[in-house]
């Protein structure tokens, strides 16, 4: 088993399930997005460039979506804390995933990167 799996596998549940969804809904987004283990987490490229990762927030117990160029983006439902770039998106595990969120910032991001405001 190699170390992206391992990952996944030694979550608890319902943080578990809630991390393997989030990864199939953002490889599912292109094609060009692949997942990697990078500093110990789940990170997601698009066409080589670092594009979001999966973690869990220590504090709020709660896994997120990191969108790497998160400072382009407004929606509310989006926490910078002390993040100067990044962004994350909280997921509840214990609720229905918001999908309709993830499908509109997923495709923000997708679409910054391929408007040439992030080089890849």
């Amino acid at each position: 088993m190699n170390q992206l799996d391992e990952f996944y596998l030694n979550q608890e549940e319902p943080v578990k399930g809630t991390l393997i969804a989030l990864r199939d809904i953002i490889l599912r987004r292109d094609q060009n997005i692949t997942n990697v283990i990078k500093y110990g987490m789940p990170f997601f490229y698009y066409k080589g460039k670092m594009f979001c990762y999966l973690w869990i927030d220590k504090k709020r117990k709660k896994p997120y979506i990191g969108i790497v160029e998160g400072s382009y983006f407004n929606e509310s439902f989006l926490v910078q804390d002390k993040r100067s770039r990044m962004k994350i998106m909280l997921v509840d595990s214990n609720e229905d995933l918001p999908l309709d969120r993830i499908e509109i910032i997923l495709q923000k991001a997708l679409n910054l990167y391929n408007s040439g405001a992030v080089r890849i």
